[in-house]
């Protein structure tokens, strides 16, 4: 069973206060965490995905007086994974050339997808907290419904009727009734 938000985050927190088993606790359950959220991100074996999990464990404990304690623990965590696997890829040679790089953007479509991006904020600005943070989470980050609870400290049902009552209300607006 994975631990949730809470208890990652009393860890991380008893850990900063100089609680070593704390710290071991925390660090034997982001492995599942992490294994699971590299799994679904890269294409790579699973030595690939060892070697990022132990990175991200390096970083988490030498980076841990960075960790804000009135944050959600998972959002931290995630962000670091997201450097490591940003940074295996560099490593790797995934990279493209700047020659060119103005028509392949427009060619993907790159200003249209900001543009996109821009607007799906400014929607998600009028929806309650909760909401918006559920809907970036499952559907923008690729979170699953269990990680965006685990992130956020509440139920996965709480993210999922969060995410559908967002979503309704979105549509809602867009139609131009009633939000």
């Amino acid at each position: 069973m994975r631990a949730s938000e809470q208890q990652l985050r009393a860890w991380m927190i008893g850990g900063l206060g100089g609680d070593a088993r704390a710290h071991s606790l925390l660090l034997g359950a982001l492995v599942p965490l992490l294994r699971s959220f590299y799994r679904r991100r890269m294409q790579g074996g699973e030595d690939t995905v060892e070697d990022l999990v132990q990175e991200t464990l390096i970083a988490v404990h030498t980076r841990r007086a960075s960790y804000d304690r009135d944050r959600p623990f998972t959002g931290w965590l995630f962000a670091i994974a997201r450097y490591k696997m940003i940074d295996h890829f560099r490593r790797t040679g995934r990279f493209c050339s700047i020659e060119g790089m103005e028509d392949m953007l427009l060619a993907e479509g790159f200003e249209d997808a900001s543009s996109a991006r821009m607007d799906v904020d400014a929607l998600l600005d009028i929806l309650p907290e909760k909401q918006a943070r559920a809907i970036r989470a499952t559907r923008l980050d690729g979170l699953s419904t269990a990680e965006a609870a685990a992130s956020a400290g509440i139920g996965e049902s709480d993210v999922k009727v969060s995410v559908h009552r967002g979503l309704k209300a979105l549509a809602a607006r867009i139609r131009g009734g009633a939000q």
